[in-house]
């Protein structure tokens, strides 16, 4: 017959243990630094989107398209911003449901 070998004590890392393991790159902006990097890129989007538009209505530029692009562009950087928001609040609420 088979015989079963026991199972022996399971080892727990401490979190110190864990992060040693895990080190930021040197000179890489930080998890922070780069949220602001995007803000102030969606930030200055807007700001396009909006001259573009008060441009096409003081007549200055004809094309139609490249309005209708730059505000695209602009709307997809904003809901992108808006995806990563949501993502980081639901990360942030099932961190906080963990019991320690």
């Amino acid at each position: 017959m088979n015989q079963i070998n026991p199972v022996g004590p399971i080892r727990q890392q401490g979190a110190t243990e864990k992060m040693q393991g895990v080190k930021p790159q040197e000179g890489a902006p930080s998890f922070a630094e780069t949220l602001q990097g995007f803000l102030k890129d969606v930030n200055s989007m807007q700001g396009k989107a909006d001259e573009s538009i008060e441009k096409m209505a003081a007549g200055e530029i004809t094309d139609v398209h490249q309005v209708m692009s730059t505000v695209e562009e602009a709307n997809v950087a904003f809901n992108m911003m808006m995806e990563i928001r949501n993502k980081v609040m639901d990360a942030y609420q099932e961190v906080m449901r963990i019991r320690l």
